[in-house]
């Protein structure tokens, strides 16, 4: 029974289980037809034996699973096997394929990917020194520096800590491979102005190619304001009033963001607190970057 057979005993059987699960969902769809409605129009309970049903299901989806790593493993030249199981190796896994392979899962944490989300995790918890360590670590590992043009978290951290002609840096960095994005030009003002508060608008403010505009309400409000091109503090006010929570999450936002930069204290603080506590922040939006940017400007500059 050589190797080719057992494949396709292997893959003969994960087969078969795929249609026993699409014949116990047919069941299961066919019972709560049958079940919705009573006479009266009411819930009716579908028979308990589902339950038992969709048990089966989930049994069956783990051996399908386990069955198709083992093809995997199978169909992989023995050279590539540390390869075919990447970051799921466990240590026990990696001791036992023995010393010549590299594990990935030590490589995996330390991957772009993984140090970004760890310096984004930790910004959201408050700790904005650490967010750039992962954010640098992140932007050597990628030694063509493909990846620091995307590193846009980088500038908000930059922002929040204080160093703002690195933050402008980014924001430019970030606008040469993504120049529709209104809230690079917008953060990037931001740290100009920090830098010299007397000269808003900065006279080196980037800008929108000719012809473009951000068809979003809202932002296209927050860069008129942001670049002095019109806008008003009333008018970003009223465009999130008149829009849905997240509208009036991002106009209370970059209403705080604007004061601040201007040197309006005591408006910065009560826009950002609102923002930090509005419907989308506690709610839909509680995962958004930037509701944690909210609460995280509220605790750094005190306003809690």
């Amino acid at each position: 029974m050589g190797r080719k057979s057992l494949r396709f005993r292997t893959l003969e059987r994960i087969l078969g289980w795929v249609r026993e699960v699409s014949r116990v969902d047919s069941r299961i769809r066919e019972q709560e037809e049958l079940g919705k409605l009573g006479e009266l129009g009411e819930r009716v309970d579908v028979e308990p034996q589902n339950q038992t049903m969709m048990q089966s299901i989930i049994n069956l989806l783990i051996s399908i699973v386990t069955l198709t790593k083992v093809v995997e493993c199978l169909l992989t030249p023995p050279d590539n096997i540390g390869h075919s199981l990447g970051h799921h190796a466990t240590r026990r896994q990696t001791l036992a394929l023995g010393s010549s392979f590299s594990p990935l899962s030590v490589a995996e944490s330390e991957s772009p990917r993984t140090l970004i989300r760890k310096g984004m995790q930790s910004f959201r918890e408050g700790d904005v020194s650490s967010s750039l360590s992962f954010f640098d670590r992140a932007d050597d590992v990628v030694t063509d520096g493909s990846l620091r043009p995307y590193l846009w978290q980088r500038g908000i951290s930059y922002y929040y800590l204080d160093r703002f002609m690195e933050g402008s840096k980014q924001f430019r960095l970030d606008v040469s491979v993504n120049p529709m994005d209104v809230e690079e030009i917008v953060w990037d003002i931001a740290c100009l102005t920090r830098l010299d508060p007397k000269g808003f608008p900065p006279s080196n403010r980037m800008a929108l190619r000719a012809g473009k505009k951000d068809r979003r309400r809202i932002m296209s409000t927050v860069y008129s304001l942001f670049r002095g091109d019109g806008a008003t503090e009333h008018d970003l006010a009223m465009a999130g009033h008149t829009g849905n929570i997240t509208d009036e999450f991002y106009s209370l936002f970059y209403l705080g963001l604007y004061c601040e930069i201007r040197g309006e204290t005591s408006k910065a603080e009560s826009y950002m607190k609102a923002a930090a506590s509005s419907k989308y922040a506690t709610g839909p939006g509680a995962g958004d970057y930037m509701t944690a940017c909210a609460r995280v400007h509220c605790n750094l500059r005190g306003w809690v």
